[in-house]
């Protein structure tokens, strides 16, 4: 495998971060995972356009315009010969001192990884996930900001444990008011009565790019699309339930809590989705080799 950092390429074995880089010791620094379908980058420029948001949002000055970026992410997965896979995108405050003050990191680092990926076992997608909601709540706007999409990932990661420790896969987090915001790494959606709901932003939930790309597809389908807050009871009785991210793409919920949604199964409009946005994934994109 072939690692992008700092505009030369490593081995696995010899890619290396300096143990002062603020990334390691401080979370300090932003991330976007992006995938790979058919030999094309999916979203890419999308994915480049939130990462500089983030980095914008925690004055991080990413040393790469964003056609640098596309053109180094391309080539990172042209030189793994890679057709299908997901590619880990980072750029780090860079080498610093023990102390915090990130006026000590004088050069930003970037890296680019590009492998293959399976968030989930496969056989979750053809009968569904069990879902669970957890007692860690999704960090407030005025503390961590969500839409940041930053290193520091410990707030997720807490919730997962409590996932992992109920025997399930993912949890929702539910934020400080007690609405739901989304899961550990994906949005949530429900259908009811035909309609699709989603959190807002405002709830604390991810701007998803995979999320956008499902409100577009919905609405090209001619289905009505709003974002109010949900409360758990919302999520109980809906009709259908799905997560949408990256590397999750479109997984159906049909348990959460204890409580079955719908029949139990993967729902019917959930189902027109998936194999709508495997569509798109089949047809566009950046291309890696011409």
């Amino acid at each position: 495998m072939k690692i992008f950092i700092d505009g030369k390429y490593f081995d696995e074995r010899t890619a290396k971060v300096s143990v002062f880089d603020h990334g390691l010791l401080y979370g300090d620094g932003i991330f976007e995972g992006i995938r790979i379908y058919n030999g094309r980058v999916f979203k890419l420029r999308e994915h480049i356009d939130r990462l500089f948001y983030s980095a914008k949002a925690i004055l991080l000055e990413i040393p790469m315009t964003r056609a640098a970026l596309i053109k180094a992410t391309v080539e990172t997965c042209r030189k793994n010969k890679l057709r299908a896979g997901y590619i880990r995108l980072i750029v780090t405050r860079g080498r610093g001192t023990l102390g915090l003050n990130p006026r000590s990191c004088k050069n930003p680092s970037v890296i680019i990884i590009a492998d293959k990926i399976q968030v989930y076992p496969q056989g979750l997608y053809a009968r569904g996930m069990e879902i669970v909601t957890v007692p860690t709540v999704r960090n407030l706007h005025s503390a961590v900001n969500p839409a940041i999409k930053s290193l520091n990932y410990l707030n997720n990661i807490l919730a997962k444990i409590e996932a992992n420790n109920a025997g399930v896969e993912e949890a929702v987090m539910l934020n400080a008011e007690g609405f739901v915001a989304e899961c550990t790494a994906d949005n949530l959606f429900i259908i009811k009565n035909g309609e699709v709901f989603t959190p807002p932003n405002s709830a604390g939930a991810l701007y998803g790019i995979t999320r956008q790309t499902v409100i577009d597809l919905a609405h090209a389908a001619g289905l009505k699309v709003s974002e109010p807050n949900l409360t758990r009871y919302d999520l109980f009785n809906a009709d259908e339930c799905f997560l949408t991210g990256t590397g999750a793409e479109i997984m159906p919920v049909v348990k959460i809590d204890g409580r079955v949604i719908g029949n139990g199964k993967p729902g019917k409009l959930t189902r027109a989705l998936v194999e709508k946005y495997h569509g798109l994934t089949k047809v566009t994109g950046e291309p890696i080799y011409s």
